[in-house]
């Protein structure tokens, strides 16, 4: 097996919760060495968030296993002098360093990107903040909520009755850190070619309307609002989420030929050439009635039978499963995207990426990461001795 893209890249993660560590997560799984400097006693706020009580009350809260295994656990307290000093002789070996504190932190700690890039010019630097690093909303605090409520992602999720809704999972923490990881890969090839590293700055906001082309697009260059129109798809019809004899059923005949297809399937070839239905435009137009008339004839069927008829017909269709369903599914045990770790004296699983490398898999290399766990053989390897150690530890510098 070939070496993972990542192989002998060292990434100092100071972050906590969500977008941060989860943009790093995204890197150990790529074969970086992820050192994760947490505050000493305490440590990242997810390691007491989760729904399993007693691995939260442990540091190993089901939120902080979710992102952070792969990863190293060093405890630095970051305004000691000692602290401080370490970091810099840390930043020295390493290719990347992310953080995730309100704007001017890190210059106010003196260990900002003008501080570090002096140390070690080729270190690539990533901030990830809610509003970015400058203009009138930067030092605002910021939550995946607020991002939500702001982007205008609420506004476009739910029906007329429901919205503005929040999507049910924090997809502004995850989009930004996403973002800020295929930065900072990007960023990497730019500094090995150049020998100079870079400051990326990451916006939580800017992130998230990036990832909303179409629905920005439509108001930019077509002026037209984006409206929250449920499970239905604001770009072709039918296309959406329809109501069979058992179940729902998402369908997303989005060709002419698919929908063709379907009312072949369905048994209703008349609906292929019916004035109201001929064209994709007059299917948007007269969406509900197309509606109407596909769930009378989906009546006579379960969810599941329909699924099988319609995608052996070549129309894109797929049941509407809970969560967890699909990760008890054997299309994901054959993917093997989940990762199990003995974890706080129980079984915890983890996902990997999104994707496969040919020859070599993305993968956490090891479980995360109990807190302070790797302190003392990252300071013995910066040549610190045992009697140093030990008084870092009694002044609270680690």
């Amino acid at each position: 097996m070939t070496a993972l893209p990542l192989a002998g890249v060292r990434v100092l993660d100071l972050t906590n919760v969500l977008a941060g560590p989860f943009c790093s997560y995204q890197l150990a799984l790529l074969g970086a060495e992820v050192i994760k400097i947490e505050q000493p006693g305490s440590g990242d706020l997810a390691r007491r968030l989760g729904a399993d009580a007693d691995a939260a009350r442990v540091g190993m809260g089901a939120s902080f296993v979710a992102v952070n295994a792969g990863k190293q656990s060093v405890t630095l307290n970051l305004k000691h002098a000692e602290g401080k000093a370490i970091l810099k002789r840390l930043a020295e070996g390493a290719q990347v360093l992310v953080e995730n504190f309100r704007p001017g932190v890190m210059a106010r700690l003196g260990l900002d990107y003008a501080v570090l890039s002096q140390i070690n010019p080729a270190l690539v630097y990533c901030a990830i903040t809610g509003f970015g690093q400058h203009g009138e909303l930067a030092l605002r605090p910021a939550y995946d909520q607020i991002i939500q409520g702001i982007s205008g992602i609420m506004s476009v999720t739910g029906d007329q009755a429901s919205a503005p809704l929040r999507v049910g999972y924090p997809i502004c923490d995850t989009v930004g850190g996403v973002t800020a990881a295929f930065a900072i890969c990007a960023a990497l090839l730019g500094a090995r070619a150049s020998g100079r590293g870079t400051l990326i700055d990451v916006s939580m906001l800017e992130s998230t309307l990036a990832t909303m082309g179409w629905v920005v697009s439509n108001y930019l260059n077509a002026a037209v609002e984006p409206q929250p129109l449920g499970n239905e798809n604001f770009t072709a019809a039918p296309s959406g989420t329809f109501r069979t004899g058992a179940g729902l059923l998402n369908i997303a005949a989005n060709e002419d030929k698919q929908y063709q297809a379907l009312c072949q399937v369905l048994g209703r070839p008349a609906l292929a050439t019916d004035a109201r239905f001929a064209d994709r435009h007059a299917r948007k137009v007269h969406r509900a009635e197309l509606k109407h008339e596909i769930e009378q004839a989906l009546a006579a069927r379960s969810a599941s039978e329909w699924e099988r008829l319609l995608v052996e017909a070549g129309v894109p269709a797929g049941g509407v499963l809970s969560v967890p369903e699909i990760l008890n599914h054997p299309h994901l045990a054959q993917r093997r995207f989940l990762k199990q770790f003995r974890v706080a004296n129980r079984d915890q699983s983890v996902t990997r990426c999104g994707f496969r490398l040919t020859g070599a898999e993305p993968d956490p290399a090891s479980p995360p990461p109990t807190l302070s766990q790797h302190t003392e053989q990252t300071l013995h390897a910066l040549g610190y001795g045992a009697a140093q150690i030990e008084q870092l530890r009694a002044q609270g510098t680690i």
